[in-house]
């Protein structure tokens, strides 16, 4: 019950904070142009993150980036990470084959979605594990910059 406190007062200090304008999560160089440049050539993006739907929103609606996705996932409605199932909703509402898509992220558990999905994974080494580590869970390639992943695309 002291846990359940602690955390239920953590996230509502958070959320105040964020609600508050203190807390600013910025989009890595180049990547809020990559993702426009994208949906604007008509790619199907999506998110599938381990953050809430209502942190996820603030984020993206933060930088004015929501109405570039066609689909949403969150660690809210799906189990947790390597699991396929954020990946395969996604697939889903976007109408997308796994042979169509790639998923984009920064750790192991992004990678060893996308395979458990069918789907190409490509990692990022601007997030939380290094290039080894995402190559060795099964990523194709690992981007440098937001320039380089325009170019393994």
């Amino acid at each position: 019950e002291h846990v359940a406190h602690v955390v239920q007062a953590y996230k509502s200090a958070f959320f105040a904070r964020r609600q508050e304008g203190r807390i600013h999560e910025p989009l890595y160089e180049g990547v809020g142009e990559l993702l426009t440049r994208l949906h604007s050539a008509g790619w199907l993006l999506a998110v599938a993150t381990g953050k809430s739907d209502r942190g996820l929103n603030t984020c993206l609606d933060a930088h004015g980036i929501d109405h570039l996705f066609v689909s949403l996932q969150t660690a809210d409605r799906h189990p947790s990470k390597p699991h396929p199932a954020m990946l395969e909703a996604a697939l889903n509402e976007a109408r997308a084959a796994p042979v169509d898509a790639v998923m984009i992220g920064d750790t192991s558990f992004d990678m060893i979605m996308a395979s458990d999905a069918g789907v190409r994974a490509l990692g990022v080494e601007w997030g939380y594990h290094d290039a080894d580590e995402l190559r060795a869970s099964g990523a194709e390639d690992v981007a440098r910059d937001a320039a380089h992943l325009e170019e393994l695309l």
